[in-house]
């Protein structure tokens, strides 16, 4: 029986050694999650054994179960290395199609412009507006136009906010009359092939709290438009009855092509200080090139293009389980669901029990060199342990066979 049980344990204890090799080789690993053995005591089925001693057999491994624990987060640098700070896993469409979860957020940019891992894996997310405004609870795999230019956009609105000096006078109850370029500004529209427009506009004051806006499309004189009326209340508001129409565009390339483009002055007063202009933001913008990206905690990946625009290009979807310890590895540092785990919980980063992201970040391997060192070494001797109470049964079966 000895050498039954010996054998159990000799087996057990190399797996074990083997468990802790494995733990040790990966301790570099991003996103390794450790493991460790666990065993069980076997015994003989006998139905006598109630009445009397009931020997044990030895031991079997009953699990290799994994330790979900978070890693160190370390900082990289890389943009599109991505840490989770918190409970989840990033879900991936591999290559032959299949869905596998992952912690290891090492990712690139591949032609096509998917951001996928070192296995051409895609990570998958939710699709969003320009604004970041998720539009599904569908994932898809997220894309970045990389191979192609964003198109240009026509201005359509410009958004304005600036002061008119209340203590400026009337321009022509001076001498000489105030010139029409002493308050003034411009700024760039674009036509929809994203060519620049240049549009001047200058104030007059022509009454106690009236001024006359004159303006001026690719480099015509302002002074030779036809002016509209900005009219005050006495705190220095815009009167809303004030009517302020469309700016008319034209394209450099066709002056006949012409657009309207909406003023919007709500944020226009005239208080005792000086002139200044706070915010000129017309909406266009020519094509642009893109340049590189950032994550957000929240998983929204924006994109950054050569014409100053930024837009939102997707967001990163967290999945967990309610027993991540069902989970199967598969190896590469994913994992696919099976029936224990459950079905897959979406979810966005930083809501409810799904962890922050760290963009620029990995997490690290959550094993404990230290502390798998002393597990070999308890490894080792219990197999030396087991070894020797073969060789004794060896010893006191010679014995016997040699007896006179």
């Amino acid at each position: 029986m000895a050498f039954q049980q010996g054998l159990s344990g000799l087996n057990s204890a190399s797996k074990n050694l083997d468990v802790i090799g494995h733990n040790i080789a990966n301790g570099n690993t991003v996103g390794m999650k450790s493991s460790r053995a666990e065993f069980a005591e076997v015994y003989a089925s006998s139905v006598n054994a109630a009445g009397g001693v009931n020997m044990g057999i030895g031991v079997s491994v009953a699990a290799v179960t994994q330790s979900f624990t978070q890693g160190n987060i370390t900082i990289t640098g890389n943009d599109l290395d991505v840490a989770i700070n918190g409970a989840g896993f990033f879900e991936l469409t591999m290559p032959n199609g299949s869905t596998a979860y992952s912690r290891a957020g090492m990712f690139k940019l591949n032609d096509q412009g998917e951001i996928v891992n070192h296995q051409g894996a895609q990570l998958m997310g939710y699709p969003t507006d320009p604004q970041g405004n998720r539009l599904s609870f569908d994932t898809q795999p997220l894309t970045l136009p990389t191979s192609a230019p964003i198109p240009a956009q026509r201005t359509s609105n410009v958004t304005a906010e600036f002061n008119l000096d209340a203590r400026a006078p009337v321009w022509n109850t001076v001498t000489p009359p105030t010139p029409l370029s002493t308050y003034g500004t411009s700024f760039v529209a674009f036509d929809d092939q994203g060519l620049e427009i240049p549009v001047s506009m200058a104030f007059r004051k022509v009454g106690n709290n009236t001024w006359e806006v004159y303006t001026g499309v690719n480099g015509a004189d302002p002074a030779l438009s036809t002016p509209f009326t900005l009219t005050f209340n006495n705190d220095g508001s815009l009167d809303p009855a004030s009517v302020i129409p469309p700016l008319t565009l034209a394209s450099p390339n066709d002056p006949a092509l012409t657009f309207p483009a909406t003023l919007d002055f709500v944020n226009v007063t005239q208080t005792g200080t000086a002139f200044g202009v706070t915010e000129l933001d017309p909406d266009g913008y020519r094509p642009g090139q893109f340049l590189g990206l950032k994550i957000s905690e929240n998983g929204i990946i924006t994109g950054q293009y050569s014409n100053g625009e930024t837009r939102a290009a997707g967001q990163i979807a967290l999945v967990n389980f309610r027993n991540a310890q069902g989970l199967q590895p598969t190896g590469g540092g994913n994992w696919t669901a099976t029936y224990s785990s459950g079905e897959p919980l979406r979810g966005e980063p930083g809501t409810g029990n799904f962890g922050a992201l760290r963009a620029g970040a990995t997490e690290d391997s959550n094993v404990d060199i230290t502390a798998e060192l002393v597990n070999m070494m308890t490894a080792q001797r219990a197999y030396q342990a087991n070894a020797q109470t073969i060789k004794t049964q060896d010893q006191v079966l010679s014995t016997l066979l040699n007896m006179r």
